[in-house]
């Protein structure tokens, strides 16, 4: 069962559209079918709402700290509550994945992502489970600090906004932790629709012309 979802990202209006904020836009979107509103909350250094499905609490994070200080912010909320790390879902932008691909997975590595590295250390374990939204690899590793800091272009910003909408149709399964279902609803994409045949006429034929 997921009692507290956390969205990473930056804070500040001239990081809301970059691409290392994939996962605000996750939990702000969770925000909006759950009719809930983020408010700040000094004690866990980030923006929260919590509220009730089938009975069970439910949280909803966004840190306030900056990336890299992620952790200060989960481990105080799930510290405070006494939610287990296995009860702890992190939404976070993916570079090996292309935009439009999300991933749902258990525990495993940090993978040299910042905020995930400090999610490990001040939970004190890495057993939580992540949702992976892909935003694409600038193709050189010089290049990774800008390309995150950076607005996607139109198209990949579209493709990251239906990932997202794709993998919270999930929202119900995480909740309940039946967390097999959740992954194959995340990891089950719609085949491209095909493009609607070319109607032939149906207009009966010109008797003068037959």
């Amino acid at each position: 069962m997921i009692k507290l979802f956390v969205g990473l990202g930056n804070p500040g209006p001239e990081y809301e559209d970059t691409r290392h904020n994939a996962g605000f836009w996750w939990i702000d979107a969770l925000a909006r079918e759950l009719k809930v509103n983020l408010t700040p909350e000094r004690s866990y250094f980030g923006l929260m709402a919590r509220t009730s499905v089938r009975g069970e609490s439910v949280w909803l994070l966004e840190p306030q700290t900056f990336m890299n200080l992620s952790g200060k912010s989960v481990g105080a909320l799930a510290r405070f509550f006494k939610i287990q790390p296995q009860e702890v879902l992190v939404v976070h932008d993916e570079l090996d994945f292309a935009p439009g691909q999300v991933k749902l997975k258990r525990g495993g590595s940090h993978g040299g992502h910042n905020g995930l590295r400090d999610i490990h250390a001040q939970l004190g374990s890495p057993d939580y489970w992540r949702l992976r939204i892909g935003i694409g690899h600038p193709g050189h590793k010089a290049e990774v600090a800008n390309w995150v800091l950076r607005k996607p272009a139109p198209d990949q910003r579209q493709l990251i906004e239906d990932s997202i909408a794709h993998s919270l149709k999930a929202w119900p399964e995480l909740q309940a932790g039946d967390m097999d279902k959740a992954t194959l609803l995340i990891h089950t994409t719609k085949p491209p629709r095909p493009k609607p045949a070319r109607a032939a006429s149906t207009e009966p034929g010109d008797p003068d012309k037959a």
